[in-house]
């Protein structure tokens, strides 16, 4: 059965984008070395020397991934508390971690989407 474009059949063995951004997969050899820090991009791939930040240059909607999210999670903290009025250090132990793991998450998806959008521009 035919995934459609963007499926597994398409992609000849590559990872999808979700388990390369969450391994840091380099788009040019497949290495760990995309991310330096939590949601921080490499200078450069240290298997292969791809010039990762060449890649990143004009991504920079870094903000409005960071503001739709916060967006996101402040409508669904507002509703939670609104349903179960749960205690403040309650809301603070739950959203919390869930806020940083949800923005590290989302841009560690956006710049791994955006480099490997321009690595497949360039190769063309």
């Amino acid at each position: 059965m035919n995934a459609g474009p963007s499926g597994p059949d398409e992609q000849k063995g590559q990872p999808g984008l979700v388990s390369a951004a969450l391994s840091g997969l380099c788009p040019r050899c497949g290495a760990p070395t995309l991310f330096q820090g939590p949601a921080q991009l490499a200078d450069e791939c240290s298997a292969c020397r791809l010039d990762i930040l060449g890649l990143e240059r004009g991504g920079r909607f870094v903000g409005v991934v960071t503001m739709v999210l916060a967006l996101v999670l402040i409508l669904a903290a507002l509703g939670v508390d609104e349903w179960l009025r749960p205690p403040l250090w309650a809301s603070l132990v739950f959203w919390a971690p869930l806020t940083v793991g949800t923005v590290i998450g989302g841009l560690r998806l956006y710049k791994t989407m955006w480099v490997y959008h321009q690595y497949e521009e360039r190769a063309q």
